[in-house]
């Protein structure tokens, strides 16, 4: 199922750009970027459970946020671009 993963991290001290780099890392290893703090990730219910309990140990719930969209496996008409298209299709393989 396609997930889009959102995140806000408070990047006031040093240990709050330490979260978001750590944040930003792990949703790199399961999906692409869209935009800064957004990654669309193409997720079965297992990876889902174990990326959403990496990123809670790594936030601080208390001044950072993640939100969660699921947008199911036809999600292909629930997706607009528009403009200029960055990157590559979740769907893509990711070999060059």
């Amino acid at each position: 199922m396609l997930v889009l993963i959102t995140y806000d991290v408070n990047t006031g001290t040093k240990e709050g750009k330490t979260r978001l780099r750590k944040v930003a890392k792990q949703c790199i290893n399961y999906g692409t970027r869209v935009q800064n703090s957004v990654f669309e990730c193409i997720l079965d219910s297992a990876q889902c459970i174990k990326l959403k309990a990496i990123l809670k140990e790594i936030i601080s719930e208390t001044t950072d946020s993640l939100r969660f969209y699921y947008l199911g496996e036809h999600h292909k008409t629930k997706v607009e671009q528009i403009g200029i298209k960055k990157g590559i299709s979740v769907e893509e393989p990711l070999i060059f």
